[in-house]
């Protein structure tokens, strides 16, 4: 036997800690993902480049993908770059058809100046992190309230922004109107501010403008409420156990639902839940210095999801005045405070969500 042969004999299995799969000796799939195109690149059991493919990012495309992999030996696991955005229907797909599939970062900087890129890099590079071990993470699942959840949510945040550049664009115009007009004008709601503005006879430009404008606002508004009865009612009827704490209300709880996804079971504890969220402490030690410094990345819409819920405890709930006091004669600022409260926030509000959820996915896959 050659000393190849016995280093590839004794050599243990790569297992992936986080899913549990030995990969030494299997075939790796690995796509990079686009609007229009995909581009597949498979790895043998050795490593090696075996085959790539080009094909369209529709459900044709898809089966010649899942075609072309059983011609080439049938790939068990994929890394997919973007299932968030361009590959999900394809990670979709690859799921249902019995493939495992891994979340795969872009490549990394230094590496894509030094060798170039392409997408046949790129699907080579999203293959070898599989291999490598560090594509770890499992795809998130937007089916169900989740998906309708974010489709709600992201409208409804383009239309309150919407009023709100409404609103301001009345406010500046009031500015260097006549002062009859501003008196007419001067009320304490920018909905009366809108009602009286749309109520305005077109008899001049600056008339016809805050006409215009109030009536913009108005109708803004009434799709911010309807939206708002949906998203209330989708939360309380997938985790109603969430809003019943003190302090989260409906918009941050579909948030936060939103972040975990639809199968929060692919974060193994809460810790991960809370560096999903950028709410995590970070080592930043070097030599005889240890210290920690703040999570800056993640979700900054669920970061401002859990300080939402904070401030609003520090605000009105009791027992958080409490510890909040405790910890101002400990000498913390109320920042650091409120990066505490946001750590625990992650903590308590994972285990409501996986142990609300955990029914509906099981029931699901039952299904």
């Amino acid at each position: 036997m050659s000393v190849l042969s016995t280093s590839r004999t004794c050599s243990p299995p790569f297992v992936n800690e986080r899913f549990p799969v030995a990969l030494h000796g299997q075939i790796v799939l690995g796509i990079d993902t686009h609007k229009h195109t995909h581009v597949g690149v498979i790895l043998d059991g050795l490593g090696r480049v075996s085959g790539a493919l080009q094909f369209p990012a529709t459900e044709a495309g898809t089966q010649r993908l899942l075609a072309w992999n059983q011609e080439n030996g049938g790939a068990k696991i994929a890394g997919v770059e973007g299932t968030g955005s361009y590959g999900y229907p394809l990670t979709r797909a690859l799921q249902l058809a019995g493939v495992t599939v891994l979340e795969v970062n872009r490549p990394d900087r230094a590496n894509r100046r030094r060798r170039g890129k392409n997408d046949t890099v790129d699907a080579e590079a999203a293959a070898r992190a599989v291999l490598s071990g560090q594509a770890n993470a499992v795809p998130k699942d937007r089916e169900g309230a989740v998906d309708a959840l974010r489709a709600l949510t992201m409208t409804r945040n383009s239309a309150v922004k919407a009023t709100t550049q409404a609103s301001n664009q009345i406010k500046a115009l009031l500015v260097g109107s006549p002062e009859r007009l501003r008196q007419q004008l001067t009320v304490k709601s920018l909905l009366q501010l809108a009602t009286r503005c749309a109520e305005l006879d077109p008899c001049s430009g600056m008339h016809t403008a805050l006409r215009s404008l109030g009536r913009r606002w108005l109708l803004l508004h009434a799709e911010i409420v309807e939206l708002d009865t949906q998203i209330r009612a989708l939360v309380r009827d997938t985790i109603p156990t969430l809003v019943a704490r003190p302090g989260i209300g409906i918009h941050s709880a579909a948030q936060l639902l939103i972040t975990a996804g639809g199968n929060p079971t692919r974060l193994h504890s809460d810790a991960a839940f809370a560096a999903l969220c950028g709410a995590s402490p970070v080592q930043a030690s070097s030599g005889q210095r240890q210290r920690h410094r703040l999570n800056r990345g993640g979700d900054r819409a669920a970061n401002n999801a859990l300080w939402a819920i904070a401030n609003n405890r520090l605000i009105h709930d009791p027992a958080t005045r409490a510890f909040a006091a405790k910890r101002r004669a400990q000498g913390d600022s109320r920042n650091e405070i409120l990066r505490i409260l946001k750590r625990y926030i992650a903590r308590e509000t994972f285990n409501l969500i996986i142990s609300s959820l955990r029914p509906l996915v099981a029931l699901a896959a039952a299904c």
